[in-house]
């Protein structure tokens, strides 16, 4: 059993605060798991919607909620959105009878309805599958090759994880993206996704996918979209500062989850990873999406410019700038592109995330940081920084 103390800690602190709790993350990422470490599957207040007896029993759901006490969870809450307008009356009551925490497998932006009619009375807790820090560093090659998903993760062996992957990526697009209403043809969907496995660390442009797919420019925006709102895919946005340089403005594209990225690749061992093509960009988008998950950082992008400058991350916390690069080589040097990105953006320090295991000084305010310190967050990459 992997430790998830964390998350349960901020959930549980979540629905101190919050009249209803929205616990949102990708499909099989483990939040039914988590909710069940607040109220056990056989309650009468647990909800599972994809379980038709559940469905049947909120076919009048004020008359199923209203006379209920305590915590009520309700799990894949996207299957019935006129929920929410329940949710905002019950959570409006004085004194309050219930708090509730809702499961979701999309974003607030793919369910309008959280974000409006619980305006105000909601608090969004995002999940994913396990992290780094939670795995521990000595499961790290496993979690890059498998990704994070519990049974990926978990499986007995390589062969299983890679066919529990396969099966997932299918059930996903033929059987849940049609429940939630988009229409959008599996197969379009598959060849769309896995065209993105290549573009991964890259910038995005809608022009070449969309003539690869014989399809508009919008058409493809809107493919990309949705595979963001469901977890799949992370659009990195650009940070855009006061230069003279001109400055790149597209967003970059990682796979949230580097299993389903070497799924998508036919990447099925830690050998074939090593000698394929894209195993520095998958490299990359390991450290940023695990840096992303332990730093918890207020705001978060990328910076490039067009003359080749760049710096991987630039995390904004508390008021302050600090860069993140990702450098899979066994001793990181400092390079004339961290040194501008950190004059420009007046970062106060660049961690170099690289495979080793010690850290040491690169030159003034950059500095080589081994990669199981990414699960400290904070003061793990930037020692003194609160």
């Amino acid at each position: 059993m992997i430790d998830r103390q964390d998350l349960v800690r901020h959930v549980r602190s979540a629905l101190r605060r919050s009249r209803v709790v929205e616990l949102i993350g990708s499909r099989q990422c483990g939040k039914t798991t988590l909710a069940q470490q607040f109220l056990n599957a056989d309650s009468p207040k647990y909800f599972d919607l994809e379980d038709p007896s559940t469905l049947a029993r909120l076919d009048e759901p004020m008359t199923a909620l209203q006379g209920l006490k305590g915590l009520v969870v309700i799990d894949e809450v996207q299957r019935k959105p006129d929920l929410f307008t329940v949710l905002r009356v019950l959570a409006d009551r004085k004194p309050l009878p219930a708090r509730f925490l809702i499961l979701g497998s999309a974003s607030p932006e793919l369910l309008k309805q959280s974000s409006e009619s619980l305006a105000g009375r909601i608090e969004t807790v995002v999940m994913s599958g396990f992290s780094i820090g939670e795995v521990g560093i000595s499961f790290q090659v496993r979690h890059w090759i498998r990704g994070g998903f519990p049974l990926s993760f978990l499986a007995r062996t390589e062969a299983d994880s890679f066919a529990w992957r396969k099966n997932f990526i299918q059930t996903f697009l033929e059987r849940d993206i049609p429940q939630w209403g988009i229409g959008i043809p599996a197969i379009a969907l598959l060849r769309f996704w896995t065209m993105l496995a290549h573009y991964h660390g890259q910038t995005w442009n809608a022009a070449e996918p969309a003539r690869s797919l014989g399809v508009s420019e919008p058409t493809v925006r809107r493919y990309l979209d949705i595979l963001s709102g469901v977890f799949m895919i992370r659009q990195l946005t650009p940070w855009h500062a006061n230069l003279k340089k001109r400055q790149v403005k597209a967003p970059k594209i990682y796979f949230r989850d580097t299993g389903l990225l070497h799924q998508l690749l036919g990447i099925r061992s830690e050998k074939e990873l090593l000698s394929h093509p894209k195993c520095g960009a998958s490299w990359e988008g390991y450290v940023v999406e695990e840096t992303i998950k332990a730093t918890e950082a207020d705001e978060i992008y990328y910076w490039a410019t067009h003359g080749g400058a760049e710096i991987d991350l630039v995390l904004i916390k508390k008021g302050r700038m600090l860069g993140v690069e990702c450098k899979r080589m066994d001793a990181p040097r400092i390079t004339p592109s961290m040194r501008i990105a950190r004059e420009e953006l007046n970062l106060e320090q660049i961690a170099v995330v690289y495979p080793g295991k010690k850290r040491y000084a690169m030159g003034n305010g950059v500095a080589a940081v081994p990669l199981n310190a990414v699960a400290e967050g904070m003061k793990g990459l930037f020692p003194g920084k609160k």
